[in-house]
């Protein structure tokens, strides 16, 4: 015979039985959650405290081909008949671009720069300083920034078609000259047909071999990187 006593007994257990599993339930998902919250906190702690291996190796790659300006940079032949001497530079241009791209290639060319403006000699026949850059040689310095970013988007975009990449280097050489030429005929008071004969019509044979010679030696390097890991763009 079941009385009201067992009933309220009943009750009390089932009340019991209903606040453990309450209890226990509760535990396992702030459990859950701690894990989930310490898990965050370890994966923001690895992202703050890292940098990423790509932007690490963009890093690299833009301060060796920097290096490689700077050292081909200042080789120059001085020519008798002109103020613009015979220079490496567009051809230091045309491997560092081949090697990692018209955006970093054109970064490197741009650190370059800075560094010229700022006193290292760097710049053909060991030039330097802000006053060479606004000088009447001034409009080659800058002129190769059109030359890498028209020859850069050859290369990306026709990537393995080595007839357009030298294309490319035609027409960012054409492009650079123009601007070269028409800053030296304001720089130095003279018609641009003469600034033309003595400021780019010497140039354009070495110019050639400057381009056989990147056409040649550019996809062999990228290959051999490529060979090693190593994707530079």
């Amino acid at each position: 015979m079941i009385t009201k006593y067992d009933n309220q007994n009943r009750k009390k257990g089932k009340m019991h039985c209903l606040i453990s599993f309450t209890y226990i339930l509760g535990q396992h998902r702030m459990g859950i959650n701690m894990k989930q919250t310490s898990k965050k906190q370890t994966s923001i702690k690895q992202n703050s405290g890292s940098i990423p291996k790509n932007s690490t190796k963009e890093i690299a790659f833009i301060g060796i081909m920097t290096a490689v300006i700077c050292i081909l940079g200042p080789l120059s032949i001085p020519l008798p008949f002109s103020p613009v001497p015979i220079s490496f530079t567009n051809l230091a241009i045309y491997l560092t671009v081949f090697l990692i791209g018209y955006k970093k290639g054109t970064i490197s060319y741009f650190i370059y720069l800075l560094l010229g403006m700022i006193g290292l000699p760097v710049f053909s026949q060991g030039g330097s300083g802000i006053g060479k850059v606004l000088g009447p040689t001034g409009g080659y310095l800058i002129g190769f920034i059109f030359m890498a970013v028209i020859f850069g988007i050859f290369i990306e975009k026709f990537q393995n078609k080595l007839y357009i990449h030298i294309m490319g280097m035609v027409l960012g050489t054409v492009a650079a000259y123009a601007f070269a030429a028409a800053w030296l005929a304001y720089q130095s008071h003279i018609s641009f047909s003469a600034a033309l004969a003595i400021g780019v019509l010497p140039f354009l044979l070495g110019d050639a071999i400057k381009i056989l010679i990147a056409g040649i030696c550019g996809p062999v390097l990228r290959t051999r990187l490529k060979i090693a890991g190593i994707k530079t763009y």
